[in-house]
């Protein structure tokens, strides 16, 4: 494992519940601010049930797994149990629920 992808499942985990983070916000984070389609891929290969992948959203508020829409219902409810809004076309007020600093 990279140090890169140690760092980005660091953050990940470290979003606490009831929020959430872009995939560009941690990258920058994780000191490679032009790296958001890394920590997509760094979540698509995911393979533990310990870091809150849900968690992690689009820049624009949408989940972005909805060519799987399984997937992406399952994010929702996910989020929902946390106390995130999201809408039935899977936006959510990234603002009113984005991670802080």
């Amino acid at each position: 494992m990279t140090i890169f992808t140690e760092t980005v499942l660091t953050i990940i985990k470290s979003i606490p519940k009831g929020k959430v983070a872009s995939y560009g916000q941690v990258a920058l984070l994780a000191g490679q601010p032009r790296a958001a389609r890394q920590v997509g891929w760094i979540l698509n290969q995911l393979s533990d049930d310990k870091t809150p992948w849900w968690r992690v959203i689009n820049n624009s508020g949408r989940t972005s797994i909805k060519h799987a829409e399984f997937g992406a219902m399952l994010q929702k409810e996910l989020l929902e149990k946390e106390g995130v809004v999201v809408s039935d076309n899977f936006d959510i007020d990234i603002e009113k629920y984005r991670m802080r600093n």
